[in-house]
């Protein structure tokens, strides 16, 4: 049976590039093959994980995001997500929570679509990605927004128009084409 296999290779050093209050760190790691050899270098940036929500609703529309993502230079067109950097925060509990601060929406059914490694070349964070349906209009509660949130919008695109843009390239972040193909074809097999 096909699979990932778990293991890591031993770690002769490691030091902290960067590393603050925020939730992100950067560290150079030395590492050596199994086979042995001379150690080598690896950047690792460590992330606490996130969640991303594929919110469905009757009409058969996905709620998106359009938020600015400076890295990239563009106003993207995303699925409600956010970090898991609550401690002991189960990822259900926090796809609920971001789906009521990122759009206004409480789901009657959650189910854990997939959870992928985003970057593993360079990061062990995961993304774990949950269809939520049976949406009602619920209000942000006492979430503030700022920054770059902000200037968010909340739109509803058609499922298969939205299936469109992520195949001729329209749209381009990786959580949502991920989220949105698998459950398609878990519709398809259906």
């Amino acid at each position: 049976m096909v699979g990932d296999e778990p293991g890591s290779w031993p770690v002769a050093e490691s030091t902290d590039l960067h590393r603050d209050h925020w939730v992100l760190a950067l560290r150079a790691d030395r590492i050596t093959a199994p086979s042995g050899g001379d150690p080598f270098r690896r950047l690792v940036v460590e992330l606490p994980g996130a969640v991303m929500i594929l919110a469905v609703d009757a009409e058969d529309r996905v709620v998106v995001l359009r938020q600015y993502r400076h890295p990239v230079g563009a106003r993207l067109v995303e699925l409600p997500a956010g970090l898991l950097d609550v401690a002991g925060e189960d990822p259900e509990d926090a796809a609920r929570r971001e789906l009521r601060e990122e759009a206004g929406l409480a789901a009657e059914h959650w189910e854990h679509l997939l959870t992928v490694y985003p970057s593993p070349g360079i990061s062990s964070e995961t993304h774990a990605i949950y269809l939520a349906t049976g949406l009602s209009e619920v209000g942000r509660g006492d979430f503030v927004v700022e920054h770059e949130e902000a200037e968010m919008s909340v739109e509803r695109v058609p499922f298969d128009d939205l299936v469109d843009a992520v195949l001729d390239g329209r749209v381009r972040d990786a959580p949502l084409a991920v989220g949105l193909l698998a459950y398609q074809v878990r519709r398809a097999r259906e």
